[in-house]
């Protein structure tokens, strides 16, 4: 069980962070008129787009060769110049630089799902909705769950970029020794199968950590929501301590206990390309190092099927946003960006190039299929793509606290459902100081 002192010290941390960020940001004087008026009351049809905006980006996946070749595409056909600025090596480095004010020349600007939220409380964004249809934009064309990933208060304030999803990996070779056909389809399955591999060399099942870096609450998300709980019910934060999520994380506790599954002591993706793992859980991203590194053939699957729904998968990633500090024009021209970035034509090219799924219904990934079937897998599971709890996502600090405790569960056997109340509590405490008084 964590400690009060390490629980307050992430609570204060959590608070002072989101106090420092609401205080220092970018963006407009949000006592005047909101970032929604001034685009609803703009009449588009008499703005003529800027000659030229800034771009934003920390490169997702290094992707800096491909962004520049978008933008010269870009470029030639509009006429419109793009400054690029790398923003940060990843995507927090980014939001603390647009937050503290490195951002105030930004017109379009990379943000993930889980950091683009207090960038909306803080006014900084501005709602694509009518910029992209003034931009002759399509928003129909976007995976429906990956768009609405931005969606707040009836309004989208991103557009899917970058992104991945959790895919289940298998070590088809050790499948094959132990007589075991195909993938798990259901939780209670990934059980039987790692009981069938047990060996003393190879841990059956893997699961992500540590925390700080492979994002725990996002690859348990299937398994939470597959016996019917969450991370929250919208901001209902109960949801966190329910029943349902308690047995789910209970499910994963007995694993390790039992020694079918196991905790890394440093990367899953490593402990499963080397063999030292049969199965694991890591995001679509990793497919092409996993693929060079391992020396064995890799199955993929979706994620599997709980004991009460089938197995959605949460999504990831990051999503170009239009800062609502800047003039009409250069918004229009950032809409016109923006599109040109996501088309179907640019996200088979940038997903081609990078491991993240399209983000575009319409992107022919027919010759990735030809060098790497084991992708079209992630593709067809945007069909199952469930949007992310509101705790993980919108309460800042949330994710982190998700982390450091499901860390504790698996790997120091404290008691789950006294960690998932006091993580409820938590998540009470901070939503009352912190948003509350923003989201009314």
């Amino acid at each position: 069980m964590r400690n009060s002192t390490l629980s307050a010290t992430w609570k204060g941390t959590a608070v002072f962070g989101m106090a420092a960020l609401v205080l220092t940001a970018c963006g407009p004087d949000t006592s005047g008129e909101s970032a929604e008026d001034q685009v609803a009351d703009t009449d588009w049809s008499d703005v003529e787009p800027a000659d030229e905006i800034t771009f934003a980006t920390n490169h997702p996946g290094g992707s800096e060769d491909q962004e520049n070749e978008l933008i010269e595409q870009f470029t030639e056909e509009t006429g419109i110049e793009v400054n690029v600025i790398t923003s940060g090596a990843d995507y927090e480095e980014t939001n603390r630089w647009f937050q503290t004010g490195g951002g105030d020349n930004a017109d379009v600007i990379v943000l993930s799902d889980a950091t683009w939220f207090p960038n909306y409380l803080n006014g900084a964004l501005a709602p694509v909705d009518d910029l992209l249809e003034a931009a002759d934009v399509d928003s129909s064309g976007y995976v429906e769950a990956l768009y609405e990933d931005y969606l707040y208060e009836d309004h989208h304030y991103g557009v899917p970029y970058a992104r991945s999803t959790p895919l289940f990996y298998y070590n088809v070779d050790h499948f094959e020794e132990a007589g075991l056909d195909g993938a798990p389809e259901t939780w209670e399955e990934v059980a039987e199968y790692a009981q069938t591999i047990v060996d003393e060399d190879i841990a059956s099942y893997g699961y992500s950590f540590p925390p700080s870096n492979e994002y725990p609450a996002w690859g348990l998300a299937n398994l939470v929501w597959g016996y019917g709980g969450g991370w929250s019910d919208e901001w209902d934060l109960s949801m966190v301590s329910s029943d349902a999520t308690a047995e789910a994380i209970e499910f994963a506790q007995s694993g390790v206990q039992d020694g079918w599954a196991h905790v890394s002591a440093s990367s899953q993706t490593d402990d499963f390309s080397s063999g030292v793992s049969s199965m694991t859980i890591q995001s679509t991203g990793s497919l092409g190092g996993i693929l060079e590194a391992a020396d064995f053939e890799v199955g993929t699957a979706f994620l599997p099927d709980g004991p009460a729904a089938e197995g959605e998968t949460p999504t990831g990633g990051a999503g170009l946003m239009i800062a609502s500090a800047s003039d009409p024009e250069e918004q229009l021209a950032a809409a016109m960006f923006v599109g040109h970035m996501t088309s179907a034509e640019s996200q088979a090219y940038f997903s081609e190039a990078t491991g993240y799924v399209p983000s575009h219904q319409d992107a022919d990934m027919s010759s990735v299929y030809e060098e790497q079937p084991q992708f079209e897998t992630a593709v067809e599971q945007l069909d199952r793509a469930r949007v992310q709890d509101h705790a993980r996502v919108f309460l800042p600090g949330a994710d982190l606290e998700l982390a450091e405790t499901l860390q504790d569960v698996l790997s120091a056997d404290a008691d789950v459902r006294e960690e998932l109340e006091r993580v409820q509590a938590e998540f009470e405490e901070l939503y009352e100081t912190e948003l509350a008084d923003e989201l009314e």
